[in-house]
């Protein structure tokens, strides 16, 4: 499929106005999914696409007739879109999450778990990593194949690209190794390392990445190996798929024998009693979410007991005993409006982005610094992108990227003044080689005058 068209029309006894909303909906999903899983350049935020999905599956709850093999909600990882690289079957159905947005959901996960099975099940809690979901295959020891998720069935091979992710074994360590097991994990790049990609890319004349998934997603699935050698991605893994010569009864043993060989794992894993421990997890990582290497955008929770696990089952798409508690999206897509100056109360001169107003982690954002002239430069924005804006908690909102497959050829530069706005004294630099420039009028510039009262204030 190369056209984002949507999925077939349903004629039923659906209402007109239903039935509207629906193939709507449909149309602006599958767009987006095609932006997301083949160009890996997504168009509208994480949020947005949640919040498509979720009143779909709602619409086809009510009309089930509308729930074509078709339709977006059944299309695990983009798997309706040919891309260039081949597809092969995963020996075992890889499949994705339900998703719960509040403890609500996440406590009517937990009761329809213990209706199911009764009580005493224990739930193994680990961070979502926001990478890309991939499925190594060792047989004897040795990486033979490392598949995308793809639709759950077949995934794309990017096994050289794999390869040189720094930390995934070409052999397999220790004395229990089996004949063949299937190693799930996410690939992801490094937060610390994605400016400066983006700064190389534009430096090259070459379109940044709007986030640090769209980063490692682009990076994985570069046709020469040598490219995705040079991104510094990284992988954790978190679970087992098919396997022989060995079975486990928990979960968390999985990851025992992961770690023993030999392959990364997180460190933020526990196995909790109950789901009120699991919501003090949940809590206690939602305000810690941006300190670790990678970004996370919730919380994965699983029935810990393998016996368990098979009695619940799993739907067309997602295992029933496992979900993904979701984190308040901190990113939105929004317009550049304009990219204007301040000069504070030293001189220094601050270009910062006006956008349209948005609402982002529960508060109106119109401004966003962008620090100097030089960072600007680097993320690659222009005047009249849309714009990734991240506003996490207290911190100052950040423009994060552009979205490159939006600009319509009207965007422009910025272009740094070379005197002061407010007194019209020209610009320098303090020394050589500071990429802050000021303005030297500290006496009379009425800009940093009234800085000044403000910081008095």
């Amino acid at each position: 499929m190369s056209e984002t068209t949507g999925p077939t029309p349903v004629t039923d006894d659906v209402p007109t106005e239903v039935h509207q909303e629906w193939a709507d909906l449909a149309e602006q999903a599958a767009a987006a999914q095609f932006a997301y899983h083949v160009k890996d350049s997504p168009t509208i935020s994480d949020g947005e696409y949640d919040q498509l999905i979720r009143r779909l599956n709602e619409i086809e709850e009510s009309h089930p007739s509308l729930r074509t093999p078709e339709s977006p909600t059944q299309n695990v990882g983009g798997a309706s879109f040919a891309t260039g690289f081949e597809t092969v079957d995963h020996v075992e159905r890889m499949l994705s999450l339900d998703n719960a947005f509040s403890f609500e959901e996440l406590r009517t996960w937990a009761e329809r778990v213990e209706r199911e099975v009764g009580a005493g099940a224990h739930y193994l809690t680990e961070l979502k990593i926001d990478g890309l979901a991939i499925n190594l295959l060792y047989e004897k020891g040795r990486l033979v194949r490392a598949l995308t998720r793809g639709d759950g069935r077949t995934g794309e091979d990017v096994t050289n690209n794999v390869r040189t992710i720094e930390g995934i074994p070409e052999r397999l360590s220790g004395d229990d190794v089996p004949s063949l097991v299937e190693i799930r994990g996410e690939v992801f790049f490094p937060t610390a390392a994605f400016a400066d990609l983006n700064a190389g890319l534009v430096e090259a004349g070459k379109a940044p990445f709007a986030n640090p998934r769209n980063a490692a997603a682009g990076s994985l699935r570069q046709k020469d190996p040598k490219i995705t050698a040079s991104r510094r991605l990284r992988m954790l893994v978190h679970g087992i798929g098919a396997r022989r010569g060995f079975d486990i009864e928990r979960q968390s043993e999985a990851y025992d024998r992961l770690r023993g060989w030999g392959l990364p794992t997180s460190d933020e894993v526990r196995v909790l009693d109950d789901i009120a421990a699991v919501e003090q997890f949940v809590t206690y990582h939602g305000e810690h979410r941006h300190d670790r290497a990678h970004e996370i955008d919730g919380i994965v929770v699983k029935v810990d007991e393998v016996p368990l696990q098979r009695q619940l089952g799993a739907t067309s798409r997602a295992p029933r005993w496992a979900i993904a508690f979701k984190y308040p999206p901190e990113e939105v897509n929004t317009r550049l409006l304009d990219i204007r100056v301040n000069v504070g109360r030293t001189g220094r001169v601050t270009p910062y982005g006006v956008m349209q107003p948005v609402v982002v982690a529960g508060s109106t954002v119109e401004q966003a610094t962008l620090h100097n002239a030089y960072e600007v430069e680097r993320k690659g924005v222009l005047i009249g992108d849309t714009v990734v804006l991240r506003k996490a908690g207290d911190v100052i909102p950040e423009i994060v990227g552009p979205v490159v497959d939006l600009r319509d050829g009207s965007e422009r530069a910025f272009v740094m003044p070379t005197e002061c706005p407010a007194c019209g004294t020209t610009l320098a630099p303090e020394k050589e080689g500071d990429k802050d420039i000021r303005c030297p009028n500290t006496r009379s510039c009425p800009s940093q005058l009234r800085e000044r009262v403000f910081a008095l204030a």
